[in-house]
């Protein structure tokens, strides 16, 4: 139960002091100069021990944001199966801005003015940053602080869920057509790099990431049974990748050929050391000499799957090829299906009754 009790200083000032004393829960007390916010502090602590709340509001009064993204850092990151310098430089900002910061304090509207002065600092080459790279800044503390309130109980909730991320454009679909893809695979055929041919013709016919293709190591590639096994992905999920030709001439052919490396694209100056091939020098050489515009080597993964759903595969079947996890990502190559029934009808049955 709560206790207010009134106090006068030897300068004859006023206060009052609240003690909340519940039952197997230390007495928590504070002072305040009226007592009509004593009593409604006490009734709040009383309410938040009864709730469960109590531990979230002590801690948060205690702890700052600098010391929450410190123990995220220690103890979080080094269990993640990937770690990006990126999310390094998001906390980092954010340390600066509000590390300081009681988490009590930091309510929505202080995070939010944060965010605009991030908004409004340049990008390295003068720009200004997209809103993609800016929700990106979000995503990373709002992580921070679900671990605060789900695994350290430091908070009672996520401020950030009740803030409005900025829009973003819908996802890119930049694939070749019959032309391009053929001037792109000629001039990879005749590439300097010997690893730059395979590395495509994968990339095309699996619609694998290049750090997956990379990354790939012979220990999981069955060369007989025409597949190779993705241990390392982006959503974290073991992926199958068929293998067809061309590609699976190609590998059989440096499998033949194969060093020390336990790399499939091995580094073509191997120092012992254990890393992939870098083919990006190559790739953005063919990509000149095809004359091939606005084009990224992750673009061959949308190629992969447009071409699938111009050929009729559903949705549910371009998912399960490229390993994504709902079919969210998958719809934005639906509008390729329907274009291409819309062309199929309109040549055969023109054709067909052209006459008539």
């Amino acid at each position: 139960m709560a206790n207010i009790e009134k106090r006068i200083g030897k300068n004859g000032r006023i206060s009052y002091r609240a003690l909340v004393r519940v039952k197997g829960h230390p007495t928590q007390s504070a002072t305040f100069d009226q007592k009509t916010k004593a009593q409604d502090w006490a009734r709040k602590i009383e309410t938040a021990i009864k709730d469960g709340q109590h531990l979230a509001i002590v801690e948060s009064r205690r702890r700052t944001v600098g010391e929450l993204i410190d123990r995220y850092l220690r103890d979080v990151v080094p269990t993640k199966r990937k770690h990006r310098k990126e999310l390094d430089h998001h906390l980092d900002t954010w340390r600066e801005l509000l590390g300081s910061y009681a988490l009590i304090a930091v309510k929505p509207d202080v995070i939010t003015e944060a965010w605009t002065k991030i908004a409004a600092r340049k990008t390295p080459k003068g720009g200004q940053k997209s809103n993609a790279t800016l929700n990106r800044y979000m995503a990373a503390l709002s992580v921070v602080f679900t671990y605060a309130y789900k695994s350290l109980e430091w908070l009672d909730s996520n401020p950030i869920e009740k803030i409005r991320k900025y829009q973003e454009p819908k996802g890119r679909i930049r694939y070749l057509d019959d032309e391009e893809c053929a001037r792109l695979i000629a001039v990879c055929k005749e590439s300097d790099n010997p690893l730059l041919y395979p590395a495509v013709m994968l990339a095309i016919t699996t619609g694998a990431r290049r750090s997956e293709i990379l990354g790939l190591r012979w220990a999981d590639v069955d060369l007989n049974a025409k597949r190779a096994i993705l241990h390392e992905t982006k959503n974290g999920e073991k992926r199958t990748l068929a293998i067809i030709e061309p590609a699976l001439s190609l590998l059989c052919e440096m499998e033949s050929k194969r060093g020390d490396s336990e790399f499939v694209f091995y580094p073509r100056r191997y120092t012992g050391e254990k890393h992939h091939a870098n083919i990006m020098h190559a790739w953005y050489a063919a990509l000149s000499a095809a004359d091939i515009k606005d084009f990224r080597f992750h673009d061959l993964r949308h190629t992969t799957a447009s071409y699938l759903a111009m050929d009729g595969a559903t949705m549910g079947e371009i998912a399960d090829i490229l390993g994504h996890k709902t079919l969210q990502m998958t719809k934005r190559y639906s509008h390729l299906s329907d274009q291409h029934k819309q062309s199929v009808v309109e040549r055969v049955m023109s054709k067909k009754f052209s006459e008539v």
